[in-house]
């Protein structure tokens, strides 16, 4: 059962989003709480039978929508999918870029060719399709980057997708800094940690991997695709109004965990023997040997 958003159900009344990889996952629930909360919602992705299936599933919660075919790592489709955007609703408040390409493999088993695809969809398409957005996006439109933790320390088997998130999240920063100075637009980013329920942690994780990230949490659990779409409202709201430049860790804590070798109660037992036998040691500057 979905839990009740914080947030009122007009915060984005009048507004228009676009969302790349948004028939899908994380991408679909973001275009659903955007739209359920009165935005108009254009998705953007490759395969026609899931978009035709997201946009009636999007339709039938009331939200004004359609699905555009376009490859993101194709700079006509990206201009084209904009342009019908604009010409169905009229103008472009909000676009988010979800897509994005994982799989694992072995450093030395992965090919330069699985290495730039994914580049390709997630750094690349990403820029291309924010470079495409501009001239609609000027008067104080939001960009919404879906990163990742993954290149924050390191992760195994998966190099390609690291190395293409870091690269989002300096494309985040850097157009921030100049779209925000230059022409007001709120550039940010969003890294989730897993997420239950989606294609890429069944994909990524097995399930003993789940139940562990699940204990590792600081919050003892998986993330939903829901908590991203709370983050990406308000991102995309005035209640983030002043936000800019920044990639929005939503995992739980997990990113910063490691294992917990000792128990509560081994460590208090550890720290009363250290404290006793620091008190019965004797105190001062030990002699010279000199």
């Amino acid at each position: 059962m979905e839990s009740p958003s914080p947030f009122k159900g007009d915060i984005l009344k009048g507004k228009v989003g676009l969302l790349t990889g948004g028939g899908s996952g994380i991408g679909y629930e973001i275009a659903a709480q955007l739209g359920k909360h009165g935005a108009s919602i254009a998705i953007m992705g490759r395969r026609k039978h899931v978009l035709h299936s997201a946009v009636s599933a999007l339709q039938s919660l009331g939200v004004h929508a359609i699905g555009v075919e376009g490859d993101v790592r194709n700079k006509e489709d990206c201009a084209r999918v904009i342009e019908t955007t604009v010409k169905q609703f009229g103008k472009l408040d909000i676009l988010v870029n979800a897509a994005a390409g994982n799989f694992l493999v072995p450093s030395e088993d992965l090919s330069p060719n699985g290495f730039r695809t994914v580049i390709d969809i997630d750094a690349v398409g990403t820029f291309t399709m924010c470079q495409a957005a501009l001239e609609h996006l000027k008067k104080g439109g939001v960009i919404i980057n879906i990163s990742a933790t993954l290149h924050y320390t390191a992760t195994w088997y998966q190099i390609h997708v690291s190395a293409a998130k870091a690269a989002v999240d300096s494309i985040t920063r850097s157009l921030a800094l100049e779209w925000g100075t230059d022409y007001g637009i709120r550039v940010n980013g969003i890294a989730p940690g897993p997420i239950d329920d989606t294609t890429g942690t069944s994909k990524l994780l097995p399930e003993k991997v789940l139940l562990k990230r699940k204990q590792e949490s600081a919050l003892y659990r998986m993330g939903k695709k829901w908590d991203i779409a709370m983050a990406a409202l308000y991102l995309a709201s005035d209640a983030g109004s002043y936000v800019n430049g920044t990639t929005l860790v939503v995992d739980g804590g997990i990113w910063l965990s490691s294992p917990r070798h000792l128990s509560k109660e081994a460590v208090k037992q550890v720290s009363k023997t250290v404290e006793k036998k620091s008190r019965d040691s004797p105190v001062g500057v030990p002699k010279s040997n000199l």
